[in-house]
């Protein structure tokens, strides 16, 4: 995944949104990422990787499994989606 894709379809939020805001608000849960640009508060579907990007960012929490292939999964839903 790049830095330019974008993570939260709903709201147009790009990766690179999601990190920047991490690195500079130093959220204490996952739930408070919603405050970038509305990130996971539509229909759910990026919150995994929401919640990646977060395990990421804090090596102390506990990891969840590595989402499958990103590409694929956003091929799929947008094809879904426009269906």
């Amino acid at each position: 995944m790049q830095d330019d894709d974008e993570l939260c379809m709903c709201f147009h939020v790009t990766r690179r949104k999601v990190v920047q805001f991490i690195r500079v608000q130093k959220p204490k849960r996952a739930s408070q990422l919603s405050e970038c640009f509305g990130a996971g508060t539509g229909c759910g579907w990026c919150r995994p990787f929401l919640r990646k990007l977060m395990d990421e960012a804090n090596p102390e929490a506990v990891n969840l499994p590595d989402p499958a292939d990103y590409s694929q999964q956003r091929a799929e839903y947008r094809k879904n989606k426009s269906s």
